[in-house]
């Protein structure tokens, strides 16, 4: 598995020859990587994944450095680690990880496929349904064969598979969604795909796009937000030490940070509900551009259309700039005494 936070130092093998200025094929007659010292793959597939942090003290004669042991609700498990964590046959899983509860997590490393441990662990499957339930079972007469937005992503990814230059008129007319939803969802798809390569081998989102097979004239969109994707990434460090120190405080129950969302596709945010009754707001807003506000609502604490609003009696600014230590916003947040 990957440990949590350590997906950028994976390297696959070709990453390891490149490092040492040597073919693929040369590595694998050398048998380095065979070694007894070598440091041990993190996955056991058919494409081995390595830690770059180990590989580094390994080539330099370094002792190698263990890897975290504590399992973490972000840990990255491939298909076979997902499948012993449910106790399920792996061919449960692959049918598994084609529900859109579980697709939108997918997380390409290497070319592995990767799941969030708590994705994996608290999946649980929708109940089919059949023609004999009765009762309000099927689609509304007249919907057609449009596909539910929960379900989207997933089948997306499978066109997208399928044929990279996979167009929003394609997908509109293979799954009958509007169109500006098939654009939504395909320019999501592509810029998490596109952000995965330019993270793992430093690349720009044009030189992603053209690895990945996505056509120029298709991926202009997808290349901005693939550059947001990998801000909002480098901004999870930032957003968990906040959620913790609100943790501490007593006003989250978690701890755990919110995902960044991109309501813009050049813009990130990420909503933090304060779920105790102490709190001093029911939510906070945390945007890249400009910095910390309170929100007056626990549901939908963006607000419509995700825009900045102005101050007033239940929004306030907080804080100063827009990465103020977790100390400062939560002195800033605290009520008066």
């Amino acid at each position: 598995m990957i440990r949590a936070g350590r997906q950028h130092l994976v390297r696959t093998l070709a990453d390891l020859a490149a490092q040492q200025g040597i073919a693929v094929q040369t590595l694998l007659n050398s048998g380095q990587h065979l070694a007894e010292d070598f440091p041990a793959p993190l996955n056991a597939g058919r494409t081995r994944l390595y830690d770059g942090e180990q590989i580094d003290a390994h080539l330099a004669g370094r002792p190698v450095p263990p890897l975290p042991a504590a399992d973490n609700d972000d840990d990255l498990l491939d298909r076979q680690e997902a499948a012993a964590l449910r106790g399920e046959p792996l061919s449960v899983w692959d049918r598994r990880k084609k529900d859109a509860a579980v697709s939108e997590h997918l997380v390409r490393v290497g070319g592995v496929e990767h799941w969030p441990r708590r994705v994996v662990r608290n999946y649980t499957p929708s109940p089919r349904r059949t023609a004999s339930s009765g009762g309000g079972g099927g689609r509304p007469t007249g919907a057609g064969d449009q596909v539910p937005r929960d379900e989207l992503p997933a089948r997306v990814a499978q066109l997208l598979d399928a044929d990279p230059a996979l167009t929003a008129a394609d997908v509109t007319d293979r799954l009958g969604v509007h169109r500006n939803t098939a654009q939504a969802a395909l320019t999501a798809l592509r810029a998490q795909r596109m952000a995965d390569v330019m993270e793992q081998h430093a690349l720009t989102a044009p030189q992603a796009a053209a690895q990945l097979g996505y056509p120029a004239g298709q991926t202009r969109r997808a290349s901005v937000r693939a550059d947001a994707v990998l801000r909002g990434r480098q901004a999870r460090p930032y957003l968990a030490a906040v959620a913790q120190a609100l943790h501490a405080r007593g006003w989250n129950s978690t701890g755990t940070p919110p995902p960044v969302q991109h309501p813009e596709d050049d813009h990130c945010v990420a909503a933090f509900v304060l779920d105790a009754p102490a709190a001093p707001a029911p939510a906070l807003v945390w945007s890249e551009r400009h910095g910390w506000r309170t929100a007056p609502s626990r549901r939908h604490p963006l607000g419509k259309g995700a825009a900045w609003p102005p101050p007033g009696d239940d929004v306030r600014y907080l804080a100063t700039g827009t990465t103020p230590a977790p100390t400062d916003l939560i002195n800033a947040l605290a009520p008066a005494t």
